[in-house]
């Protein structure tokens, strides 16, 4: 499941596990995520989305593929793989995806938006990422292991290959539309100034925090 909060011009929460898990423990894995929103969306109205994993769409890849044949299979929260939408809506052009690549040995392309920037986190497994040299247009491979982030460059190839190196891989494929706008950030606060941002902390100390 995902849980997709946009906090706006201001919200308060809590996180925390269930009763369950505080009594059994076990294995829990999370991956926290934050959007900068542009700065005409910055105050807009807080908001959150319950996004169930039944309801997340699940592609096959190579596009189109049937689930035979299948090389990997990606459950889009956010964006367009193919012709398929995701889970969450955005302010901006926002790619999330969960790519789960089963078999070791296989070479798998993934399509992306060529004008949006692009970065792999590997959340179990092992990759390559397979690319173009610059200097004499030879392939070569970056290696990726649990928890690597790789941050691709803007070449407008519109295409990530990766090698799997160990079955049941899986990795997040992220990016987004470049919003190209100043960021100041402090604590839990990213606006476009630093006026900004303390004119925030001042609403959060005086109660008017959201409102």
């Amino acid at each position: 499941d995902v849980q997709w909060m946009t906090a706006g011009r201001g919200i308060i929460h809590q996180e925390f596990h269930s009763n369950k898990f505080t009594k059994e423990g076990g294995t829990f894995e999370m991956c926290q995520l934050w959007v900068n929103l542009p700065k005409q969306h910055k105050m807009t109205k807080p908001k959150y989305q319950a996004l169930l994993n039944k309801d997340i769409p699940v592609v096959n890849l190579p596009l189109d593929a049937p689930d035979d044949d299948a090389m990997a299979q990606a459950r889009i929260i956010a964006g367009t793989l193919g012709e398929t939408p995701g889970a969450a809506s955005t302010f901006s052009p926002v790619q999330m995806w969960d790519v789960t690549l089963p078999h070791a040995g296989a070479e798998v392309d993934v399509p992306y938006p060529p004008e949006h920037q692009l970065m792999i986190f590997v959340r179990r497994g092992s990759v390559d990422i397979i690319s173009t040299n610059d200097r004499d247009d030879k392939l070569k491979s970056s290696s990726l292991g649990p928890q690597d982030v790789a941050m691709m460059r803007m070449d407008g190839a519109g295409t990530v290959r990766f090698r799997v190196n160990e079955p049941d891989s899986s990795i997040m494929i992220l990016g987004g539309e470049p919003i190209d706008e100043p960021i100041a950030a402090q604590g839990p606060f990213v606006m476009n100034t630093h006026d900004e941002i303390r004119k925030a902390i001042t609403d959060y100390q005086m109660g008017k925090f959201g409102k």
